[in-house]
C-alpha cells in the first residue's frame, strides 16, 4: 500500500479532528494501527494526550473492618460443700489380705498376613520349637557271607597284607590275598614275581603285528 496524497490528507484530517489510530485505519483500510501512528510522527503532527489524567489518584481501597473485640465474662465459681472430716477404721489385730477376682481378658482377634502365593505368613506365637537333632546311631558291620568269612575283603586292605585279587568283582567269593606284602611293593612276593617282569633284550622281542588293511595310508 502506498501513501497518496488523499490518503495523506485524509489521514491529517482525521487525525487533528480527533479520530484514534484504530478508527482511522479502519476508514483508510489495507493499513494498521501502527502504520498510521508512524505515518503520523513522521508527517510531524501534533501527539495525542495520554488518555489517563496525571491528577486522578486511584481510588484507595476500602480499609478492612476491624475485628470487634468479644467481652468475655469470667465464669463465677461455684462454692463447693464442706468436705466431711474421713473415719479412719480401727487397725484390726491381724489383716487379711483382700482377694479380689480379676476380670478375665477378652480374646483378641488373631490377625492373619496372607503372603504372595497365597500362603499364611507366621506370626511371632505361631512358630514352633526346634526339633531336637535325633541321636546318633551306631553303626553296626554287616556280617561277612560264609564264602568270605574268613578271607580278605575290601574292607580288611591295608599297607601291610597283599592287594592281589582274587577272582573277579560282582562273585560271592570275590577276595584279595591278604598275605604279608614284599618290603617296597603292595604285593607278596609270590603275585609280585607276575606283576613285575623283566624285560626281554630288544634282539629277543617279537615283532609287531601287521597294521590293519595292508599298512598306513599314503596321500
Amino acid at each position: 500500500m502506498s501513501w497518496t496524497d488523499e490518503r495523506i490528507e485524509k489521514l491529517t484530517k482525521m487525525w487533528e479532528g480527533g479520530a484514534t489510530a484504530s478508527q482511522i485505519a479502519e476508514d483508510l483500510g489495507g493499513v494498521s494501527r501502527n502504520a498510521v501512528i508512524g505515518k503520523a510522527h513522521r508527517l510531524g503532527l501534533k501527539a495525542r494526550p495520554s488518555p489517563v489524567k496525571p491528577n486522578e489518584k486511584e481510588a484507595a481501597p476500602a480499609p478492612a473492618p476491624k475485628a470487634t473485640k468479644v467481652a468475655t465474662e469470667p465464669a463465677q465459681r461455684v462454692p463447693l460443700p464442706p468436705r466431711a472430716p474421713a473415719h479412719r477404721p480401727a487397725p484390726a489385730a491381724t489383716a487379711q489380705p483382700a482377694t479380689t477376682d480379676a476380670p478375665t481378658p477378652t480374646p483378641q482377634p488373631r490377625v492373619v498376613s496372607v503372603g504372595p502365593g497365597g500362603f499364611l505368613r507366621q506370626g511371632p506365637g505361631d512358630q514352633q520349637a526346634p526339633i531336637p537333632p535325633a541321636p546318633p546311631r551306631r553303626l553296626v558291620p554287616a556280617k561277612p557271607s560264609a564264602e568270605i568269612a574268613e578271607k580278605t575283603s575290601l574292607l580288611d586292605l591295608n599297607d601291610r597284607i597283599c592287594r592281589w585279587p582274587m577272582g573277579h568283582p560282582g562273585e560271592p567269593d570275590f577276595h584279595f590275598c591278604g598275605v604279608k606284602v614284599n618290603p617296597g611293593f603292595p604285593y607278596c612276593v609270590e603275585h609280585c614275581g607276575r606283576a613285575y617282569q623283566a624285560q626281554l633284550p630288544r634282539g629277543h622281542r617279537r615283532p609287531p603285528p601287521p597294521m590293519p588293511f595292508g599298512g598306513p595310508r599314503v596321500r
